[in-house]
Formats: C-alpha cells, structure tokens, sequence
C-alpha cells in the first residue's frame, strides 16, 4: 500500500491524485484513507497534523497527493459595525467551536442551528449554504499563530 510520509507542497509533475475531505478529517497523524480516484493510501505522518486546502501529501513513491476541502454545511456571519463583530468573535469563542475568518472579517462557521440562532439574536446577517470550511488552526498548530517562522526559532 502506498505510504503518505510528509506534507508537502504541490508539483502539478508529480500530483498522481488528491483527497478530498471535511474539516473535522483533516486533523490526523496514521490512518487509512483512499483518493478520489478509489485508490488507498496510509496517511502516516510523524504527528498529528491539521491538513490545509492544498497541502500535498508525499508519497514514499515521489508522488503527490493533493488535499482539497470538502464543501461542507456552513454558514457566513457577518456584523454591522466593529462593536457587533467583537460581539459575535467573542460568543462563538466562547463556546470553543471551529471558525473560519472570512476577508472582510466575516466568519464562518459549521451550521449549528443554535449558534445561528444566537448570531441572528445578536443582530448578525447570517448566510447558510455549501462551502469548503478551512477553520484557523490552533494556537501550537505548525501552521498556528505561534508557529515560529524560522525553524531555527525555538520559543521559550
């Protein structure tokens, strides 16, 4: 069976497939998985890593598999002013859920029909529909907030 060792970027020369998957699945270390094409592969990676939209995942053959998001149930909250925004950013990470940051400074979140209706009591717009959902990686996430952006850096 084919052996996906290490995240990658993407080579169009050397991408044999891709994988196409929801958020909550692309938070993984070893597992079984199988491409779009129907062909398995073992995703088995040193450690737990968030699997980002375009990562590719290296083959121990020299290919590459590509990640792509799924679409998935989401829904855009969007604010009216500055004050209901840090409103909304502060109830929804109060309740530790996943959330995406839009451009514009919407956010994005899994359709939990409490949460939109919590966002709609506070006076947000809010816009239910299909869509990749990439949320922000955690803290300590390699690709987080914290990660140093030379590998040389070590934090204390």
């Amino acid at each position: 069976m084919r052996r996906a060792i290490a995240i990658c970027p993407l080579d169009p020369l050397r991408q044999v497939g891709t994988v196409t998957l929801a958020a909550h699945d692309r938070h993984r270390r070893r597992i079984r998985m199988t491409d779009d094409d129907g062909e398995d592969f073992l995703l088995d990676l040193p450690s737990a890593t968030y699997l980002r939209d375009g990562d590719g995942l290296a083959l121990d053959d020299g290919g590459i598999v590509a990640v792509r998001a799924a679409l998935e149930e989401v829904a855009d909250i969007h604010a009216a002013s500055p004050e209901q925004a840090a409103r909304l950013a502060w109830h929804v990470g109060n309740r530790h859920v996943p959330v995406q940051v839009l451009p514009g400074g919407g956010l994005r979140l899994a359709a939990d029909p409490v949460l939109l209706a919590l966002a709609e009591c506070l006076g947000a717009e809010v816009t239910r529909h299909r869509a990749a959902f990439q949320p922000e990686p955690g803290a300590y996430d390699p690709h987080g907030l914290l990660a140093a952006p030379d590998p040389l850096v070590r934090w204390g």
